[in-house]
């Protein structure tokens, strides 16, 4: 491994710095584009205008940052009907798994609830 140079070093944490803002300008821009796309949907009904942003959004912000991933991952678990909708190519792209089977989360989520009522 050869030594690098003082001018080599900053020049890499530079990028390194730069491709990190880049990332969360992304991301950020997922998000907006989420935000966005919902009224855009609503208020344009028979053309598909906010579907494509909506789908640009997620996968900006789930591929550019941990807390992007994290929030939608706590989203599809509060609201697994969102998860069936979603194509199995977006799962793939965007949190690197498969889509689960909705009757095993529907199953967790009564086994949940009764052993809730249970405890009362």
């Amino acid at each position: 491994m050869s030594p690098q140079t003082p001018s080599a070093k900053a020049q890499s944490s530079v990028w390194g710095w730069a491709h990190g803002v880049l990332r969360q300008v992304l991301a950020g821009l997922g998000l907006v584009l989420i935000i966005v796309a919902i009224p855009l949907a609503w208020a344009t009904p028979f053309l598909p205008i906010g579907l494509p942003l909506g789908i640009l959004g997620v996968i900006l912000l789930g591929t550019n940052s941990i807390w992007g991933r994290n929030w939608m991952e706590s989203v599809l678990h509060k609201h697994p009907w969102i998860e069936r909708m979603a194509p199995h190519w977006l799962m793939h792209k965007v949190f690197n798994r498969e889509k689960r089977d909705p009757e095993i989360l529907n199953a967790k989520k009564i086994a949940k609830k009764k052993a809730r009522d249970a405890a009362k």
